[in-house]
């Protein structure tokens, strides 16, 4: 398997943020609703892994097994090709490297925002809409928003930091990958890791949570405080989680490399 040096992810990473940032509005809102799309499809395939997990294998086993699971949205992303806020954070990097404008940045930070939010909320909808999220799925659902919106929002900050430090490595690891199976290998683990450490993504939230305002009503999981799942409790599991993925990937990988590597990432110098 060839894998390219931390210098040459760098130099491809500042490459591949120039064109994105310079990428039609039409486009980039295109690309950021199917990343959205990718990580709620493989957020509901977590959601029927770890339906009846628990009491089987046990916390442990269920989570890595939902992680294993989860996973396939990032392969989707990465491979098939979309693009998803997250991953984008890496961005500091070209921008400190004088290889993209802040204005540009942020331009495409809040298209893919809007972008993957339109496409997480419309897999929730049509989940809904399928009747698939009968049974021990919707009441999982239903769980697993609860939980997530009673996390105190210091906490969800912590969370989102360090999920979006793994998760920007991956995305880093993939950019020195060579075809599907590389991409997908260096995917996998950095994933299950955070999912099953418990840390929070902001993307993979904006479809959990919406699946499980919508399922309010219909189920009542026990030993579970649904009274937390509302309007109010997505937007504030969502703001600070979004901020700690922020500084997640900027700091711990798109900045330390950035320093890491210097200069060599404007010179032909390995």
């Amino acid at each position: 398997m060839v894998v390219s040096s931390p210098l040459e992810i760098g130099r491809k990473l500042c490459e591949v943020s120039t064109g994105k940032c310079g990428a039609p509005l039409g486009r980039t809102l295109v690309m950021g609703f199917l990343g959205g799309a990718y990580i709620a499809l493989a957020g509901f395939f977590y959601t029927v892994v770890t339906q009846d997990g628990y009491g089987f294998v046990g916390v442990g086993v269920t989570r890595f097994l939902g992680g294993l699971a989860f996973s396939l949205g990032l392969v989707l992303v990465l491979v098939a090709g979309a693009e998803l806020f997250t991953g984008n954070c890496l961005m500091p990097m070209p921008l400190l490297a004088g290889r993209l404008p802040l204005r540009g940045m942020v331009r495409n930070w809040c298209l893919v925002y809007l972008g993957n939010l339109l496409g997480a909320l419309g897999v929730a909808f049509l989940i809904r809409l399928s009747g698939l999220d009968s049974g021990m799925v919707g009441e999982n659902a239903l769980k697993v928003a609860a939980v997530k919106m009673s996390i105190p929002l210091g906490r969800s900050f912590f969370r989102g930091v360090l999920c979006n430090w793994l998760v920007a490595l991956a995305v880093w690891m993939s950019y020195g990958a060579h075809g599907v199976g590389g991409k997908t290998a260096a995917v996998v683990l950095p994933v299950s890791a955070f999912v099953v450490c418990g840390f929070e993504h902001s993307v993979a939230n904006m479809y959990f949570l919406a699946l499980g305002l919508m399922e309010v009503g219909r189920f009542v999981p026990h030993g579970v405080d649904i009274s937390v799942v509302s309007f109010w409790g997505y937007l504030g599991n969502l703001v600070p989680v979004t901020l700690g993925n922020v500084a997640g990937a900027s700091v711990f990988v798109a900045v330390a490399y950035w320093k890491a590597l210097g200069d060599s990432l404007m010179s032909g110098d390995d």
